[in-house]
């Protein structure tokens, strides 16, 4: 059985339990994070943590989770599952202040706190090599997109229009332009090798592996940029691309139904795939 982390204790996963009044469950009014393992450490760490208290600090949440007390959780939780690879998920909530109500708990509340591990396949992903197939829907998510928060029923419900219509996943748009992915950011490759991806404002979420793929592009495989494009230019587009923690760089090759190129895996993907895993291997901690 797997052995999860709920306030300060390590629990097998059937006995850990969380309050029907804890404002995570009533409100949503909670944060999260995935982080990536890789031959059992723990990729892009620290990026994660800034995240983390970025989203709690929008929320005007209490910074209850330091840096050293996440590493010493999360390393704890690689040893008592015997993670090799996959991902543990962290979440921060505004705990339980015993009743419902809409405004904010006193002071001095304490924030729930739960993590747990998820096995999964990082490297060897059958969509490396096949591509996503991919249908746009509309963006109809709340105006702070960039906080991680756990309001992902939109997301959700986009992700299962896809499957309904015989697609992998879905892109979302608003005002004509591609945001994100309903759990992924979006990228595009040009026809002239440039790798274009949204700007970093509150309609994404600024990605850990976004950034990360951005940067190792930027030194050697190609020209990025940061840019609005709309589903019509990534149609024509000689590849696309999402990025996650749980999916590092993936190649999408169907959009809406249009084909890109061969629909397989493009050669500049390939490559931020490759160097990524390869980064990946080398900075985890």
């Amino acid at each position: 059985m797997r052995t999860v982390y709920l306030n300060d204790q390590y629990l097998p996963e059937a006995e850990a339990q969380v309050s029907i009044f804890d404002r995570g469950f009533l409100f949503a009014d909670s944060v999260y994070e995935v982080i990536s393992v890789l031959d059992g450490k723990l990729v892009d760490f620290d990026a994660h943590v800034v995240r983390l208290h970025r989203s709690m600090a929008e929320l005007k949440m209490d910074q209850a989770l330091d840096r050293e007390m996440l590493l010493n959780l999360c390393r704890e939780l690689v040893a008592r599952n015997a993670l090799a690879e996959g991902v543990i998920y962290v979440q921060v909530t505004r705990g339980n202040p015993g009743d419902r109500d809409f405004l904010f708990p006193p002071a001095g509340t304490p924030p729930t706190i739960a993590a747990f591990t998820q096995s999964m396949a990082l490297i060897d992903r059958s969509h490396a090599k096949t591509g996503l197939s991919i249908v746009t829907l509309p963006d109809r998510r709340w105006g702070m997109a960039t906080v991680k928060t756990t309001q992902l029923l939109y997301a959700s419900l986009m992700k299962a229009e896809a499957k309904a219509q015989g697609a992998d996943d879905a892109w979302l748009v608003r005002d004509g332009f591609v945001t994100e992915g309903t759990s992924q950011n979006a990228h595009i490759v040009t026809r002239e090798g440039v790798l274009v991806t949204h700007p970093l404002d509150s309609n994404i979420l600024h990605g850990i592996t976004q950034a990360s793929v951005i940067e190792l592009a930027r030194q050697g495989v190609c020209r990025a940029e940061a840019r609005a494009f709309s589903a019509e230019e990534a149609k024509q587009a000689s590849e696309a691309l999402v990025t996650a923690a749980s999916a590092f760089v993936l190649p999408v090759t169907r959009i809406d139904g249009v084909q890109l190129g061969d629909g397989k895996a493009g050669p500049i993907m390939l490559k931020l795939r490759e160097i990524y895993i390869e980064f990946a291997r080398r900075s985890a901690i």
